[in-house]
């Protein structure tokens, strides 16, 4: 280990200004012990350059483990967000589907009312009650009339509920949509803050 300064020029100066050569040597001496002492110190708390290089590989390696971490689990949260929308889809067209078959059953069923009701007043006006059926008959076409404009309304108040069902699952989409691209972007930020 290399001392700093001169040991025998500070004897010979301690010597010219009064300590005898003994004093000198062992106040040289002492201050050459606080030295090594203090240097021990701070070498304890040094690294060595390979010392850091390793520790540098070290940290790397881990940052290179939680990079591919994060590749793995924003791939997986993709997948899982496009199989949540391919559901949500399925479902709609379902409901759809569902929907327009109740449209068309009901339909039918009033079609088939319909022309019940106006075979059967053919019938009784070609067996001669055309009189006293016509009264009847108008009783029933208002009834008929009423009941078609019942039908229709509920036809209308159920498609309108439907629409209002369809948009409600599309804002839903939109929603998911959005916490998808906002997850993607926090997630680009956080590559790009690692990078950076």
């Amino acid at each position: 280990r290399k001392l700093f300064f001169d040991t025998h020029a500070l004897v010979c100066l301690l010597e010219e200004n009064g300590f005898t050569t003994q004093q000198s040597e062992v106040i040289v001496s002492a201050l050459v012990k606080i030295m090594n002492t203090n240097l021990d110190i701070i070498y304890k708390d040094m690294v060595t350059k390979v010392q850091q290089e390793i520790a540098l590989q070290q940290v790397m390696s881990h940052i290179g483990g939680v990079k591919k971490d994060m590749i793995i689990l924003e791939k997986s949260e993709f997948s899982a967000l496009r199989s949540e929308n391919e559901k949500i889809k399925l479902e709609l067209q379902q409901i759809k589907k569902q929907v327009m078959d109740e449209i068309t059953k009901v339909r039918a069923d009033n079609k088939l009312n319909l022309n019940l009701e106006k075979s059967r007043v053919k019938e009784l006006v070609s067996f001669g009650y055309f009189l006293l059926e016509t009264s009847k008959h108008f009783k029933v076409h208002a009834q008929q009339d009423r009941a078609l404009t019942q039908t229709d309304r509920k036809i209308d108040t159920e498609v309108a509920d439907l629409k209002t069902m369809l948009e409600s699952h599309k804002l839903d989409n939109i929603k998911y949509l959005a916490g998808s691209v906002f997850t993607c972007l926090t997630v680009a930020l956080g590559f790009y803050r690692l990078w950076i």
